[in-house]
């Protein structure tokens, strides 16, 4: 090869290497990289939940230096084992895009430890087929309290094997803006239809951003699902007291339809949305009722994808509520484009095979999943990811303007001498 030719093959390497970092630069910043979800790393975890107060239906996210109990994280989960389990869990300040903040020390963001603090409050579990033990603790605590608004990752690692099992992801608002949002189905691609427009308005206050371009960076999100959030949309209006999103067609959200429900309150008679539970003599089996495609709207009141541990007695619901596993099922004449998934809060908008992904039966003609689940109350609805990969509300199931959807927006401000992305203010509308 002579040195042209050489310098050529080098100059089409870059430049295939630039074509394939740029997306996951972009996915980065564009959320498809879903690193704003929780995670269970273990596959012996089960049921995360992480709740601000007891606003079980609502974001994680808390106010810095809060002084109410609503202030505080709940963080909870089973090993599905009798077995005491050593757990400790680490804090991270992140940016506006879930990256974490290199610029930072930790005692830049954390007053007291920030490593190596045990989960002491653990309960194994009581006259359940299936064994586990149930481990919690809240957070900021005793041993430490958050000094910054923003991103935080909360990592829980097994002492035992050094290894991590749980990514918790929540965030921190100093409330310095105002925000505030609109909804409305009049939007600029259809009237009443399929569609849902959100505008969004927001005030300075106690900000001062010199560059808002380079410095804001907002994200609107819909039933708080990072997989189809809105990041960074450009703003119509600017003044010297804010901006302004109005008529803008990047903040147009498919309708979707209301989430599919069930609660599991006994193993030994049906409860709200189910057809059948049935004992095989080692495990419960739970059959909630098979969904099929809608081509009109009903109205069903709904958690917009949250869910509820609890049983028949609301008593001791942490520790002596039964695993099933639930068979989901979703009526089809032929099989989709794309894969179907399970979503809801409880799935942590993962996408994988083995666990929340639906099969198609030709012989029953319908698609089919089965998940190991804790006993309470549950939202569910289907999401169909395309051969590109994108996620989308399975269309099937209906898109309606009447949909009572929740609405998220997250702003992050970086002033001229902060070195790392502050949550500076929050909104939410809709939904119930």
């Amino acid at each position: 090869m002579n040195y042209t030719s050489s310098i050529h093959t080098k100059s089409w390497m870059l430049l295939i290497g630039i074509l394939f970092i740029l997306p996951l630069v972009g996915g980065v910043r564009g959320g498809l990289l879903f690193a704003q979800n929780h995670e269970i790393m273990d596959e012996n975890i089960r049921t995360l939940q992480v709740v601000a107060g007891d606003r079980w239906t609502e974001m994680p996210l808390i106010k810095l230096n809060g002084t109410r109990t609503n202030d505080v994280l709940h963080i909870s989960f089973d090993d599905m084992t009798h077995d005491y389990r050593r757990f400790s869990y680490k804090v991270q300040h992140c940016e506006a895009d879930w990256s974490p903040s290199e610029s930072l020390f930790e005692s830049d963001f954390i007053e007291g430890f920030y490593n190596g603090l045990t989960i002491d409050d653990v309960q194994e579990s009581i006259n359940t087929q299936m064994l586990y033990t149930h481990y919690k603790f809240t957070f900021p605590n005793s041993q430490c309290r958050l000094k910054m608004s923003g991103n935080y990752i909360l990592t829980i690692f097994d002492d035992n094997e050094d290894e991590p099992v749980v990514k918790v992801c929540f965030m921190v608002s100093e409330e310095k803006a105002q925000v505030v949002l609109s909804m409305t189905p009049n939007t600029d691609i259809d009237n009443r239809k399929s569609h849902q427009q959100i505008g969004m308005q927001l005030r300075y206050n106690g900000i001062s951003p010199t560059r808002p371009d380079m410095q804001i960076h907002t994200v609107v999100l819909q039933n708080q699902q990072w997989a189809t959030a809105k990041w960074n949309t450009p703003w119509q209006y600017s003044t010297t007291q804010g901006l302004e999103w109005q008529h803008c067609k990047d903040l147009i959200f498919d309708a979707g339809n209301e989430y599919y429900k069930y609660e599991i309150l006994s193993v030994d008679h049906t409860t709200m949305g189910l057809d059948r539970i049935f004992w095989d003599g080692e495990n419960y089996h739970v059959y909630p009722w098979a969904v099929a495609p809608q081509n009109s709207y009903l109205y069903n009141e709904d958690a917009d994808g949250a869910f509820y541990i609890r049983n028949s007695d609301n008593y001791e619901n942490d520790f002596s509520t039964e695993y099933v596993f639930v068979h989901y099922n979703f009526a089809s004449r032929e099989q989709l484009d794309g894969d179907i998934y399970i979503d809801g809060q409880f799935t942590y908008g993962k996408y994988a095979p083995d666990y929340n992904m639906m099969q198609y039966n030709p012989e029953t003609g319908c698609y089919e999943a089965i998940m190991l689940q804790k006993q309470g109350y549950y939202n569910y609805k289907l999401m169909q990811q395309l051969p590109d990969g994108t996620p989308r509300n399975l269309p099937l199931t209906g898109n309606f303007y009447e949909t009572e959807n929740s609405y998220q927006a997250l702003v992050y401000f970086r002033g001229p001498t902060d070195r790392a992305d502050r949550l500076v203010g929050y909104c939410t509308v809709g939904g119930k």
